[in-house]
């Protein structure tokens, strides 16, 4: 069996706020739905989040239109409180977020790995526009 080795792809972000609202905003789903999505004809309408190790997310995301909507889901591999999440995506693509706390800010980095069907350079901005959506929806709550 060939193993392959993925496109590790990482988004950042600095966060106008402490890192308890960084997380609990990252964490809680009544947060998620307000900002988990890449462009404003898209939504969240769904969210759970059973925040532990072995525990299981699952975000709607939707466009407004109707016209598609997909399941975000996988597994939580780590949850290190204010600090750190990793978790497997339902295809197997691994994701690691860490979270700095800078005393008013906190630094976010974000790293995934790439599926084979959108091109790299793709996938990068559609995850930093969710990123981007994040820190203007903490900033302004």
């Amino acid at each position: 069996m060939e193993t392959v080795n993925k496109t590790a792809i990482t988004v950042e972000t600095t966060v106008n706020a402490p890192v308890s609202k960084v997380w609990e905003y990252w964490t809680e789903p009544a947060h998620i739905t307000k900002w988990n999505q890449a462009s404003d004809d898209w939504h969240a309408p769904y969210a759970e989040n059973d925040l532990k190790t072995g525990g299981k997310f699952k975000t709607t995301m939707a466009a407004k239109d109707g016209s598609m909507s997909f399941d975000f889901e996988g597994v939580y591999t780590l949850v290190k409180e204010l600090e750190a999440l990793e978790y497997t995506i339902a295809d197997g693509r691994k994701v690691s977020i860490t979270f700095t706390n800078k005393g008013n800010e906190t630094a976010i980095v974000e790293t995934f790995e790439a599926e084979d069907t959108f091109p790299v350079d793709m996938q990068k901005s559609g995850w930093q526009a969710i990123l981007d959506n994040f820190k203007k929806y903490v900033e302004a709550n």
